[in-house]
């Protein structure tokens, strides 16, 4: 039975793992028109451009997310980084624990039930 679960479990981080690399390849693709799978193909003259760009529009991200733009994406923001972290050679295996949203929805129902500071 423990070896069922093994499997099971294996299943799931390889399905995890397909759906992050989908992400990124369709992110990367959409915002710079470069397949993923080329550019990591590249040679590095190439490549050290493709980085360069890649790091560009993660600044360009950066800021609309700091000017809190209508058009900015966090989802958008993560695949980009992660492609760059794989054009890099970079597995960065941390993770979002939770979304903005779900942190906020957190945080204020942690302040409603407690008393004010001003003491009213």
């Amino acid at each position: 039975m423990a070896g069922l679960r093994e499997e099971a479990l294996v299943f799931r981080q390889k399905k995890r793992q397909e759906i992050e690399e989908a992400r990124q390849v369709a992110a990367f693709f959409l915002t710079c028109g470069i397949d993923l799978a080329a550019a990591l193909a590249a040679w590095p003259g190439e490549r050290e451009r493709l980085r360069r760009k890649l790091a560009r529009l993660i600044e360009r991200e950066r800021l609309r997310g700091a000017a809190r733009h209508w058009s900015y994406d966090l989802n958008r923001h993560i695949a980009l980084k992660q492609a760059l972290d794989r054009l890099d050679g970079r597995s960065d295996s941390r993770k979002v624990a939770a979304s903005p949203a779900g942190l906020r929805r957190r945080r204020s129902a942690t302040r409603r039930g407690a008393p004010s500071a001003r003491g009213t």
